[in-house]
Formats: C-alpha cells, structure tokens, sequence
C-alpha cells in the first residue's frame, strides 16, 4: 500500500510534513520519501529505505537540513518516492499511491511513438512515478495530464504534486478506491490519505476529494481543476484491515465499523448456536482486536488476550524481506499469558484470512501452550481474487490465497468455477472448504463474516464499494 501527506504554509511546513508522513507509517514498509520547496533552496528530497526501522528514525534530522512553504511526504511499499521532475509544465516533485496492472504496455507505447527513454531500476522495473509523469506531459496541463493517467491506466493512482509557486495539485483516484482529504487551519491547507494525521496537527477537516477530483490547493485556496466523476467504489478493506483505528473515511470511523462489524458475525454465530462453553473472546492483533470487542460484547462471552505482542524492537512482523524471517519474529513476538491460554476453549477474530502463514503459526503457539480449543473467526468474507488495484498483499498468484489453494486440492481446477458456492458457508462447498482450512491449520471451527454482514457493518451502499477480492466483481 502506501500513503502520503503534504502541505502549504505561510510558514515553514517541513516540521508538519515530516510528523504527518510519520502518521502513515502502517501503510507500508518500504521507503519513505519527503520534498520541500523553498525559493532560496530549490527543490529539496530525501528518500530512505524504512525496511528496518521507523520512518521518523531515517529522517530525525531533516527538520534542520530541509525548509520550506510547501511540503510533502510519503510512505511507499513500492518505488522510491517523491519524484522531482523537470518538464514543460516546469518542475514539480511528485509522489503517488496505487497499482499500474499495464505498465509494459504503457512504457512500450511511450517509447515506441516518442524514441525516448525511462530510468530502469533493478530488474529493469520503471517507476511508477516516472511513468505517470510521462503521461502528464502528454497533455498541456495539470488537469488534464492526470485525467489523461486517470483514462490509460488499468488500475489505481491518486497523485499529490508540489510546485515551484507553493501549490499543490491533489488528485483522487479516477473510482475513488483510496481517501484524500483536505485540511485547513489558520495559515495554509493540508492533504491527507488519513484524516487524524491532519487533526493531530491542528488542521480541521474540509472536505474529502471525490472520486477522480482534482484541485489545485494554495494557502489560502482551493480550486477544482476537474470535478468528481460519477463511478465511486471505495476499497472495503479500508475498514476492515488496513485503515488505522482512528481514521473516518466517507464519513465511517474505522474502529466504530470494527465493533458493528463483530456484532454482526456474533449475532450470526448465537443464531447457529456456533458459541458454545467458549471462555473467551480474542483478537489477533493487531487489527483484529476491534472486531473481537464487537463480537464480545454482542455474545456476552468474556473478551480477553490471551497473548500479547511485544513490539519494541519488531513493531510490525511483515518488515524481512523472506517469510521464514517473518514468521520467526511473528512468533517471538508472541508473548503468552498461560492462565488466559490453558485448558481454555477460545475464539479469535482475525481482520482477514489471505494465505494462513502466520496465522498456522500463532494456533499452534496457542497449543502448545495449553489451549484445549481453538476457534477461527474471518472479520472479512473469503478472499478468492488477489487484489489488482492496490498493493496490500504479498500474494503474486489468485492460487497463492488459502481459500483457493484449498479448493484445487478438494476438487481440481474444476472447482474455481464454484466459487460462489465456495464462499457461502451454508452450502455444501462452503462446508468442505471451511473444514478442509479447519485440518489445515488445527482450527476447532471457522466461520467468514458474510459479504452481506461486511457492507452493513460499513454502512455504505454496496454499489459505492470495492468488493473485488471477495466476489471478483469490478
């Protein structure tokens, strides 16, 4: 994934940009980049690699060697970022968030009409930013540019430009999958994909851009260089998995839906009598934990945690580039609270269930700690389609996912072409898949919150909502 935050002032913003960057440290794990522009100092970056230790670690000193008006900063867990390119449209430094499924396809087309050249980086890989700008400047202006990325990608960009005159240019994806919201306080705006970041910083929401919305963003204005367009379908995982717990997006604060969306899988559990002599209710930290507060307090059964993460050193488990190292440190993170785990019959929420890895490991950790039962509880419906619009998974193959993994080994090939049937807990596929994760990976039982129970725990209608990864739906 990734996200990003910038700023114009009458004042210096660099300070701003760097701790609102810093807000957006869970959505990736990278790089981190940020740009000023000051009329004395020019363009200014700096772009770390945050793969091994915080964002605000690897810019600690940027506050005394960077300056400026304006300002911004990303968090990337794709190319290096932001960009300062120099172009008709004059020079600008640029950073974006999204997924460009055709990309080749783009670069061939571009080097073939225009004979000129791309950067490559290792692997011969072009950088997204580079290829974005490239189309731009296509078109003679801003606007249009980045309606003309909008209409030739298949796939998702939300862009946030900074100019040489102290201006922003902030662009919501063309169907409005991520958020960008923009800020005021009494000196400048800022733009964010997480609305806290801005008010932790004394800005005050304006407005969130819609879907493929463009404006051009001063200190003192905001005009809208192209207007939201009609189509809206914002990714469900947003609420569900990724967003941070204090965030709202279109109006929906994410840990509010967490515990309706826990309420909604319990009452479904008491109605099919699935909650049974448990003891207690738990979360899989950390995005879980919500979900499983939710589900408590609907059933009535005791929430508890049974293990708890130690984190000072390995804050997020995922950083190791090979999943051995992940799944070692995952696991020493887990520290076990034995009274809360022995002879114990539990229920654990997870936000989602992708691939298992991790997960498998943490089952048997509870076991061997004593758990007399283990329950498996999906905050999300099955996953069946690996996502193609954003980059929040490590899965490269739709058959790398657990659900889809477990229906070849059931039935072969043939069997992809029931995954409807597959997702539905109630029919006679669903039942065999469930149990056959169940053996897999030494669950007591496992239920999916239903799709259905996910798009009334958001609030939103299910036609403003990406569902893709679930029903393959577009």
């Amino acid at each position: 994934m990734g996200g990003f935050f910038g700023a114009t002032s009458l004042k210096n913003c660099v300070p701003e940009v760097f701790f609102g960057t810093d807000y957006h440290s869970h959505l990736g794990t990278r790089r981190g980049g940020m740009a000023a522009y000051d009329v004395k100092l020019g363009m200014q970056r700096e772009i770390h690699s945050i793969e091994n230790s915080p964002f605000r670690t690897k810019f600690d000193g940027v506050l005394d060697e960077m300056y400026g008006n304006v300002a911004i900063g990303c968090i990337s867990d794709s190319d290096p970022q932001p960009i300062i390119i120099r172009s008709k449209l004059g020079v600008y430094a640029m950073c974006t968030i999204g997924r460009i499924n055709n990309s080749e396809e783009l670069i061939d087309k571009y080097l073939r009409f225009t004979g000129s050249h791309f950067q490559a980086m290792t692997g011969g890989r072009v950088n997204s930013n580079e290829l974005i700008a490239t189309l731009i400047h296509q078109k003679e202006s801003f606007a249009e540019g980045i309606r003309f990325v909008h209409d030739s990608i298949d796939g998702t960009a939300a862009i946030l430009i900074m100019k040489e005159d102290g201006n922003l240019i902030a662009a919501r994806d063309k169907e409005g999958r991520l958020p960008l919201i923009i800020g005021k306080d009494a000196l400048g705006h800022c733009v964010t994909f997480e609305d806290f970041a801005g008010h932790k910083l004394g800005y005050t929401t304006v407005r969130e851009l819609g879907p493929g919305e463009i404006v051009e963003i001063s200190p003192r204005e905001i005009e809208v260089l192209s207007p939201p367009r009609k189509k809206k379908k914002v990714c469900s995982f947003l609420w569900s998995y990724y967003g941070y717990s204090t965030s709202c997006y279109e109006g929906i604060n994410v840990e509010v839906m967490r515990y309706k969306n826990g309420r909604i899988m319990a009452r479904a559990d008491m109605e099919n009598n699935n909650v049974d002599e448990l003891d207690y209710v738990c979360g899989v930290p950390d995005s879980g934990t919500p979900h499983a507060i939710g589900y408590s307090n609907e059933s009535g059964i005791a929430f508890a945690r049974p293990f708890i993460k130690y984190t000072p050193t390995w804050p997020r488990s995922f950083m190791p580039s090979t999943q051995s190292e992940r799944s070692m440190i995952a696991k020493m993170k887990q520290i076990p609270v034995h009274d809360l785990i022995r002879d114990k019959k539990l229920l654990f929420v997870d936000d989602s269930i992708v691939r298992g890895t991790q997960l498998r490991s943490t089952v048997d950790f509870l076991y061997e700690h004593g758990a007399e039962e283990v329950h498996m509880r999906s905050a999300c419906p099955p996953i069946m389609f690996s996502c193609k619009y954003l980059n929040f998974s490590r899965s490269t193959s739709d058959n790398d996912l657990i659900t889809r993994s477990t229906i070849i080994e059931l039935e072969g090939e043939e069997g992809l072409k029931y995954l409807e049937e597959y997702m539905d807990g109630t029919t006679e596929r669903g039942r065999k898949m469930r149990k056959a994760i169940c053996d897999k990976f030494h669950f007591s039982s496992l239920e999916y919150q239903t799709l259905e129970g996910i798009v009334e725990a958001i609030g939103m209608s299910s036609d403003e909502l990406c569902t893709y990864c679930w029903n393959g739906k577009e």
